[in-house]
């Protein structure tokens, strides 16, 4: 590398160990300015392009299209014209619980708390081997490593599934009826023509997730209405002081708002079930994903401490956060660690739907467009303006009391939104 080459390397990826290369978008030669895209990388869950930290000429292009990489591959060398930008921290972020389903048999009762916790600071598994282990339903504690300081590889954690496999019984028994469906296959082509596209990565990791979470999760979907009559007034008075505070404010931001506060009344609700079905894990903070609907397909970016933030610092970050989800620039921090999930599509059509719970979220609301309906008030009908709520939850965690609770809940915060400061 040449005295004044700046090697540009993939920056922090969160726990995804490998990530697809699927565009290079310089070559040798090239100008770049600050921030000008080099590669876009592909994970199960976003696709992401990698920005430069600084301007100059591309004297060396070091991946291809295919190529995996994880935090720290060297992307690009770069004869650079400006000193580079410091790479800033990524976001810390809770553990999140896998919502892969084990693929092994039944592992003897856990161990309590103490010894629990004692055991997994004694395992020596990098990131890689612990999410091959979440993916295989595989107590990591139960491996014994065979690497430098009995740290565990791939090697461990795949002979100790074949060995666990081999002793399992041959014969299992028969799935429930439904709950591994098959599609017949069909020659589509002895009807008329046909085009056969392969689906990206992304929309097959997302097909899969909803499909195990339907097929896993006991789902009841509570429909309601809010009447926001009152609270639309306000938000257009409030037009010019959020345009002026360099944002618009929306009706998701209120939503964001009141969830958060509804969430702190119900608990169980910022909350996730154990892989064991046994805990419930109560969540001390408030993290709102917010599906965004994407050319790449459905992402659900998080917005962090949505509870300690105002409404303008909320309808600030969740239209920053929408538009690096349409733009593909999506960090895998950036969509994890949610505690409750808001779907909306106000913006498109319908009176309400059902949304798939985002697991390991225990609930998710989803919103219909708003529309004018005559409400019986003070002795007469009244046009007011009501807006569909659709909330589903884990039938598990949550009863159906709770559930109508929760959305009438909302509904009051909605209504008067000056509820939210007592």
């Amino acid at each position: 590398m040449a005295a004044s080459a700046v090697a540009i390397r993939v920056p922090e990826l969160g726990d995804f160990a490998e990530v697809d290369v699927i565009e290079v978008l310089v070559q040798v030669g090239d100008e770049i300015s600050l921030d000008s895209p080099l590669v876009t990388l592909e994970s199960d869950k976003a696709t992401m392009e990698i920005p430069a930290p600084v301007a100059g000429r591309v004297v060396r292009v070091l991946l291809k299209v295919g190529d995996k990489v994880t935090t720290g591959t060297p992307i690009v060398e770069v004869a650079a014209s400006t000193p580079p930008m410091p790479v800033a921290a990524p976001p810390t972020t809770p553990s999140v619980v896998s919502t892969a389903q084990p693929l092994l048999p039944a592992s003897p009762a856990p161990a309590g708390p103490a010894e629990e916790s004692v055991a997994h600071t004694r395992i020596h598994a990098g990131p890689a081997m612990r999410r091959l282990a979440r993916e295989l339903g595989v107590d990591l504690a139960t491996v014994q490593g065979s690497g430098r300081r009995a740290r565990i590889v791939r090697e461990d954690v795949v002979g100790h599934v074949k060995k666990i496999l081999s002793s399992a019984p041959t014969t299992a028994p028969a799935a429930p009826v439904g709950l591994l469906p098959t599609a017949p296959t069909v020659d589509f082509s002895r009807f008329g023509e046909i085009d056969t596209q392969p689906l990206s990565k992304i929309r097959r990791s997302i097909g899969q997730n909803l499909h195990r979470a339907w097929i896993t999760v006991p789902h009841v979907t509570q429909f309601d209405e809010a009447d926001i009559t009152d609270l639309e007034a306000f938000r257009k008075t409030q037009s010019a002081t959020a345009q002026a505070a360099g944002t618009k404010l929306t009706l998701l931001a209120f939503l964001v708002k009141v969830v958060t506060v509804a969430l702190a009344r119900f608990p169980d609700f910022n909350a996730s079930l154990a892989p064991d079905g046994a805990t419930l894990i109560l969540k001390k903070y408030c993290h709102i994903g917010i599906a965004a609907n994407t050319p790449r397909g459905l992402l659900v970016p998080v917005l962090r401490d949505a509870n300690r933030k105002g409404l303008l610092d909320i309808a600030r970050e969740v239209a920053e956060l929408g538009q690096k989800a349409r733009d593909g620039k999506l960090t895998p921090a950036e969509m994890q660690g949610g505690c409750f999930t808001i779907s909306s599509l106000g913006g498109v059509s319908g009176t309400s739907f059902t949304p798939i719970i985002n697991v390991p979220e225990v609930a998710i609301l989803g919103i219909s467009p708003a529309a004018i309906k005559p409400v019986w008030r003070n002795g007469t009908f009244e046009p007011r303006l009501l807006l569909p709520l659709s909330l589903s939850y884990d039938h598990r965690v949550i009863d159906g009391v709770a559930g109508a609770e929760f959305t009438r809940y909302l509904g009051q915060l909605l209504g008067d939104i000056r509820q939210i400061l007592l």
